[in-house]
């Protein structure tokens, strides 16, 4: 699928968002209702619960995509206002396929303390903060820190949505492999956000076995130039190069650069290897060159026009929706998880006939040609969403003081 400059642009042509009312407003006693005298009431019982927020206001059902534009998509540091479109874009997959609202807020500010500031500043209107396209390592100080100050959920899309997505796929790549999880040996091409989730992800489903690497090489012992957060993942290893990484690796994880994957790389994995190369628009190697010199291999890519892409959308929406549903105070670890295995388990559900013809393929089944569910198989908001929420409950982060699993999948299902 092929769309031009031309095409992009005026699709964008005043926006992609606005905004609607949600009660009657036609006359005075509508006018009195919405604002003054009425809303002092709300306002009030607010005061005095400020749960009652969820319940009286657009809280319980607004995300706010926040970003200062230091690292959009793989177009690098932009600056606030050029980041504008992409979180507009996020906004309506998040409408799309959560029903969730969201505000896009461009901050225009790379002290990461001073963004800490405005998110707190601003976190009581909303539900829950999705942070996205800033860089790392400032990302992962600005998720951690206002995660501590604040009582909503907050979560650096980049990070944990690339992580979780990819974990489901790892979990039934695996299994259509047959190679037990905690064997396997992972290479991780790049060390930014979302490797990082990736691998901190990897470890919990069992990797045992990871090589991290970045533009230099393999994050080892003998470097003396890692951060303290590469320096988490460096390992004692006489490899140096991503090639010396790649012998004898099952799976690749590619969340890199264009074209730095060779032939010869690709022919010195294991037997059925697990080929994740993730680099968009151009991947670290294209599928044709890996079909060319090995046939047993399982390959995704982040481009949707290749089968088993990685994209975002199947995660962000989903968990966002789960958390704020139970009022969440923040997304634990657990909750991630049950997300993976929840889009592990509806990938070998059988595919939906509307999806098939969505995507034109009357062929879609479990195998290495789907290994993750597409965007728009609507069981994706009905178990990753319940299952998030059950998660937050059992872990106890959830403002309710009892949830039913089966009536909440009723709501989710009334939704669609």
């Amino acid at each position: 699928m092929n769309i031009t400059d031309e095409e992009a642009l005026e699709y964008h042509i005043g926006g992609k968002l606005s905004t609607n009312i949600t009660k009657k407003c036609e006359n005075q006693r509508d006018l009195s209702l919405a604002y003054t005298p009425g809303v002092a009431v709300p306002c009030l019982h607010i005061n005095k619960d400020k749960k009652l927020a969820y319940k009286y206001t657009t809280k319980a059902n607004t995300v706010a995509v926040i970003s200062n534009g230091t690292a959009v998509l793989g177009l690098g540091d932009l600056g606030a206002i050029a980041s504008k479109p992409v979180m507009e874009g996020k906004v309506v997959l998040f409408k799309k396929f959560a029903k969730l609202d969201g505000v896009d807020i461009e901050v225009d500010e790379t002290d990461p303390q001073k963004i800490i500031d405005v998110c707190r500043a601003i976190a009581p209107t909303f539900g829950g903060i999705n942070l996205e396209d800033i860089k790392a390592p400032e990302c992962f100080f600005i998720e951690q820190e206002l995660q501590k100050i604040v009582d909503i959920p907050i979560m650096h899309d980049d990070q944990h949505g690339t992580a979780i997505i990819t974990s489901a796929g790892l979990i039934n790549a695996c299994e259509l492999v047959n190679k037990p999880i905690d064997k396997i040996k992972v290479v991780i091409s790049g060390s930014g956000a979302a490797a990082m989730s990736c691998a901190n992800m990897y470890q919990r489903l069992g990797v045992k076995n990871i090589i991290m690497t970045d533009s230099k090489g393999v994050l080892n012992h003998k470097r003396d130039d890692l951060n303290k957060y590469k320096k988490k993942f460096a390992i004692d290893t006489t490899c140096e190069t991503l090639s010396d990484a790649m012998k004898g690796a099952d799976m690749f994880l590619g969340l890199s650069a264009a074209k730095i994957v060779s032939k010869d790389m690709v022919k010195s994995m294991a037997n059925k290897p697990i080929i994740f190369a993730l680099s968009n628009p151009t991947p670290e190697i294209l599928p044709k060159d890996i079909k060319a010199v090995r046939d047993d291999a399982i390959i995704a890519t982040g481009r949707s026009d290749y089968v088993n892409q990685v994209n975002n959308v199947l995660g962000f929406p989903f968990i966002f929706r789960g958390a704020l549903d139970v009022q969440a105070t923040k997304i634990t670890e657990n909750m991630k998880l049950e997300a993976c295995y929840a889009l592990a388990s509806i990938a070998k559900d059988p595919v939906p006939q509307y999806v098939k013809d969505i995507y034109n393929n009357q062929d879609m089944h479990f195998g290495k040609d789907y290994i993750i569910p597409t965007p728009f198989n609507k069981e994706n908001l009905i178990q990753v969403s319940s299952a998030v929420a059950l998660a937050a409950f059992e872990d106890g982060v959830s403002g309710l003081d009892s949830f039913d699993i089966t009536k909440y999948k009723e709501q989710l299902r009334n939704l669609l």
